[in-house]
């Protein structure tokens, strides 16, 4: 077990030796090196994974074996697969739960299964948030990781789901949204009585407002520097749509028959700039948003890439609890070796993350910086030719350091509080070593077999 009770004194300590910086200073590294030898910038989100349910087991990181519960019981983290068949509840109470005045022994009263925004059957293990993967299941995640630089302290830039967290990485900020919205899609597509809750200030209640926001975003600063980019995910239907599926659902329950799994993917409402009402309603929407999502793997081999590059996947390739799929780690390799087979490898660096912690145990207590957050720690996996090889960073990041890096390389300013105080990646790269040649990272599904899919259709629950 490798398991750091972090104090103030302690992370100073842990930042001096690992070359880390308090948040907010200046990197290390200067934005030349950055701008000479990046030139793509590839951002691939996955789904609801805490770094102590993925990177388990992982030399050198910050793991658990062990959590405790709200009674001070310990509890053995238990192996449980990609493809459990429920989900647990991760809204804003339940990180407050669940975080217990940073005790982080509160996730034992957190729902797991049916009920408060949890779904799927109840599960038959007791402690059912105490749980990581297998690493034989995510074998390419660990590859990657072994090969490259894996950060074992990121944290959300919110608190909470995946609507905001997805807002975060697209504009350092999320209008101050907690849960998600009411109704689906997500965002400007949504029905006129969609509302979302947000948090006031000392996090008191907020108004709750219409999913459809004006800030800017780092595709409205790429767009004024001219430089392309591309934001691939699944297509989004209309609220009509939506509707007419949900109002099936409920009316098979209604006949107490078992309402089957369709309609549309819910891939779909993790579109951030469907919730920015000049991209959405501005020509943007029709150049730079991009579906369905797998037309990256296509689009990289024949020539395509844009500077910056948001990839959102499908719901069976997400790594979602009660997605009861394990394909998530295939996608994102071939993503990687979609890449690393093309000409835009030797200036390419791929930042490969999850949007938040599904609910899973996690054993590091998030720093509170602000109103917003910060939230539970994801993993991050950097690749790159020029990432450290076999290397562990310590450094604390936020979901702002990801723009920031962004912003670095294409000399583009910052959006909001969230990537003006981050911590750059500097710490993942070694620019003054030679561009390291690509190895393929093996999958056992190929980019034929994620091509031929069909969408997934299956809209599962609200987070």
């Amino acid at each position: 077990m490798r398991r750091w009770a972090i104090t103030p004194l302690l992370l100073v300590a842990l930042l001096s030796a690992c070359g880390g910086k308090p948040a907010g200073t200046s990197p290390t590294t200067s934005a030349a090196p950055l701008a000479s030898k990046i030139k793509h910038v590839v951002i691939v989100v996955q789904e609801n994974r805490s770094f102590d349910n993925l990177f388990h087991g992982f030399a050198g990181a910050d793991y658990a074996d062990y959590g405790y519960d709200h009674l001070g019981r310990r509890v053995r983290l238990a192996p449980v697969s990609l493809r459990v068949g429920y989900d647990i509840s991760h809204r804003y109470n339940d990180f407050l739960l669940a975080y217990n005045g940073g005790k982080m022994n509160g996730f034992d009263l957190v729902y797991a299964g049916e009920g408060q925004a949890a779904v799927g059957p109840p599960p038959k293990n007791a402690y059912p948030q105490y749980a990581y993967v297998p690493e034989n299941e995510i074998e390419p995640y660990f590859t990657m990781a072994k090969r490259y630089t894996l950060a074992d302290h990121l944290f959300q830039s919110n608190l909470d789901q995946s609507f905001g967290a997805h807002l975060f990485l697209i504009a350092g900020q999320a209008a101050h949204v907690i849960n998600v919205p009411s109704g689906k899609p997500w965002g400007c597509d949504s029905s006129p009585f969609s509302r979302v809750p947000t948090l006031g200030p000392h996090r008191r209640p907020g108004p709750h407002v219409y999913p459809c926001f004006e800030f800017r975003t780092l595709g409205d600063e790429l767009d004024a520097a001219h430089l392309p980019w591309r934001y691939y995910a699944p297509h989004v239907d209309s609220q009509k749509l939506w509707a007419q599926i949900g109002a099936q659902r409920l009316h098979r329950r209604a006949r107490q028959a078992k309402a089957p799994r369709h309609g549309p993917d819910f891939g779909q409402l993790w579109t951030a700039y469907d919730a920015v009402v000049h991209i959405r309603y501005g020509p943007d929407w029709a150049t730079n948003i991009v579906s369905p999502e797998t037309s990256v793997l296509s689009d990289i081999p024949n020539g395509e890439l844009a500077a910056v590059t948001w990839v959102i996947p499908d719901w069976k390739n997400s790594d979602h609890s009660d997605s009861e799929s394990d394909s998530g780690p295939d996608w994102v390799a071939s993503i990687v070796n979609a890449v690393g087979h093309s000409k835009y490898w030797n200036d390419t660096a791929i930042l490969i993350l999850w949007d938040d912690s599904g609910g899973w145990y996690d054993h590091v207590r998030p720093p509170q910086v602000d109103d917003d957050g910060l939230g539970d720690r994801v993993p991050l996996i950097v690749v790159s030719p020029y990432a450290k090889a076999g290397y562990v960073s310590h450094v604390p990041y936020e979901f702002g350091s990801i723009l920031k890096f962004t912003e670095h390389v294409f000399g583009l300013p910052p959006l909001a509080a969230s990537d003006r105080r981050a911590n750059d990646l500097d710490d993942c790269f070694d620019f003054t070593q030679a561009p390291r040649p690509f190895v393929t990272i093996p999958t056992r599904l190929t980019v034929g077999d994620l091509l031929r899919r069909r969408p997934s259709l299956v809209p599962p629950d609200d987070d």
